[in-house]
């Protein structure tokens, strides 16, 4: 590993990585589904397969993030999981059955899982606390992810859906290739020895905002799984609902844009807490008025708080509770509990509002999950140093 130090020196690896990774992220949920059903899975064994995605979400950070922090090496352990996932995906070449094809799904994605926590330990850590520039590389993850879905859809519909293994595999390489361009500054003895990574998450500004964070994604779910059914069962065109994700993603692009001058001014508090009020407001205007166009649109533009402002001030909050030899697994605490048990758990509870209630009603009930994220926050904040919010 080089011995340079100057982080600004691997922002252009940095950002490669956002969008390489984060076009994967977008890519294969999109079109595995598809893949699978051409493979001849069912709709329910689908399903099945589709929940250890989250599961893995679960287990995957934490494991991979305790081994960053335990050898000091979070650049090795984000190569070898890139490495190890790439080997994984061939398994998608083939035909398989129901199981076959969930050992290779667990095998993917307890890799990847992890890249994303352990990519932004690593770029907090060789930043040393200059955060400025952290929204303006976390935006090329959106890019790559709204362009690469993009451009794989209009690949794969003209080529046949049996094509996606080799669009998936092409993105893990050069996941692999930008992550071994990467590099860690070697830091001090001191700045490496283990400290217990429970002392802080058992505080209780820090257990209630992981909470906060887990109720956030749990109201998320009634976008990812529901939003573009709901949409259709409106009577929207296919385009018009592609064209409300891509308006979501360039609203969170531009707030990545502007993210170091806004934290500067507001601080990290108010950014979270104006977030969750911003979810409170965008689930209800969907569950109320998503008959017109001009509200759902100003709901989509909301994404810029929701996701982008959201996304920003927790990784910041985190960062400041898990330094040093702590990052890679706070960030991977935070991942666990709001992406792996609250989108899992969201996406149960809004599965069963859906089918009991009506669809609008999910969004009301993500509306309630965001309001009680919203309280959450404010008892952590409350807790928490007043410098610790600037």
């Amino acid at each position: 590993m080089s011995d340079k130090s100057s982080w600004p020196e691997q922002s252009f690896g940095f950002g490669a990585f956002y969008f390489s990774y984060y076009s994967f992220v977008g890519v294969f949920p999109t079109y595995v589904t598809l893949y699978l059903a051409f493979r001849g899975i069912d709709a329910f064994e689908i399903g099945i397969l589709m929940s250890l995605m989250q599961a893995m979400r679960i287990i995957g950070p934490n494991l991979w993030g305790w081994m960053a922090d335990w050898t000091g090496q979070r650049a090795r352990v984000l190569q070898f999981t890139a490495a190890l996932a790439l080997i994984a995906f061939t398994g998608f070449f083939f035909g398989g059955g129901f199981w076959y094809f969930a050992f290779f799904m667990v095998a993917v994605n307890l890799f990847t899982s992890a890249q994303g926590p352990l990519s932004d330990a690593l770029i907090l850590s060789e930043m040393q606390g200059n955060m400025s520039r952290y929204g303006q590389l976390r935006l090329w993850g959106s890019v790559g992810y709204v362009l690469m879905t993009a451009a794989s859809g209009f690949v794969l519909d003209r080529t046949g859906i049996g094509l996606m293994p080799w669009v998936g595999a092409a993105i893990l390489g050069a996941v692999l290739l930008v992550s071994l361009k990467l590099y860690q500054t070697p830091r001090p003895i001191a700045e490496r020895k283990q400290a217990s990574v429970l002392n802080v998450l058992f505080r209780y500004d820090v257990m209630v905002f992981m909470i906060s964070g887990c109720l956030m994604l749990a109201a998320h779910s009634a976008l990812y799984a529901f939003y573009s059914l709901y949409l259709s069962g409106l009577g929207y065109s296919s385009v018009t609902i592609g064209m409300m994700w891509a308006i979501g993603a360039t609203a969170e692009i531009v707030f990545f844009v502007y993210q170091a001058p806004v934290v500067k001014r507001f601080g990290i508090k108010a950014i979270m807490l104006a977030s969750l009020l911003a979810a409170v407001v965008r689930f209800a205007l969907i569950g109320a008025a998503a008959e017109s166009f001009v509200i759902l649109l100003l709901a989509q533009l909301l994404h810029a708080a929701t996701f982008g402002a959201h996304h920003v001030a927790s990784i910041l909050s985190i960062q400041k509770w898990f330094p040093g030899p702590l990052q890679a697994r706070g960030q991977a605490l935070f991942i666990s509990m709001s992406y792996g048990i609250g989108g899992t758990l969201g996406g149960f509870l809004l599965s069963w509002v859906w089918d009991i209630f009506t669809p609008a009603s999910v969004y009301w009930v993500a509306s309630a999950f965001a309001l009680a994220a919203f309280l959450a926050a404010w008892l952590s904040f409350r807790r928490r140093n007043g410098n610790d919010t600037e």
